[in-house]
């Protein structure tokens, strides 16, 4: 089990901004290494999301709200599941691929595990980049 103190950071999106492009800028701007959403709510005008044990993607290019966002971001790869719903309450959701743009507003917390490191690094059992947790005080300074 690893625990760690929690820094906490909040930021909004505007209409016709990327989620995936912002979140991948913040975490180099602010250099974090262990970082997670907290919270998200918010509306997408153009939502792609990746079916479970699938590889079907659906593209959503109308307005939806978000009713979930989650999930661990890394400097090397993130990994959100998104759930949205329609006009009708009609709700869609999966894993977030390349793209989730905000259509009014989005508005994230993102907490950071300050005595941690996430990498994403390729898992044979999977087949895909998986999450791996380091503690930073057992990194060397090249890694931190």
């Amino acid at each position: 089990m690893n625990s760690s103190a929690l820094t906490c950071y909040a930021l909004r999106l505007v209409p016709g901004e990327d989620i995936i492009k912002r979140l991948k800028l913040f975490l180099t701007e602010n250099n974090l290494k262990a970082a997670f959403i907290v919270s998200c709510v918010g509306s997408t005008k153009f939502t792609k999301l990746r079916t479970a044990n699938s590889t079907t993607v659906k593209t959503f290019s109308k307005p939806h709200e978000i009713v979930s966002l989650s999930g661990t971001l890394s400097q090397d790869g993130f990994h959100l599941h998104a759930s949205i719903s329609d006009e009708n309450s009609m709700v869609f959701g999966g894993h977030v691929m390349e793209v989730m743009e905000t259509y009014t507003t989005i508005e994230l917390v993102i907490g950071e595990l300050n005595s941690l490191k996430f990498t994403r690094e390729f898992d044979s059992n999977s087949g895909y980049k998986e999450l791996v947790i380091r503690n930073r005080e057992h990194l060397s300074t090249t890694d931190t």
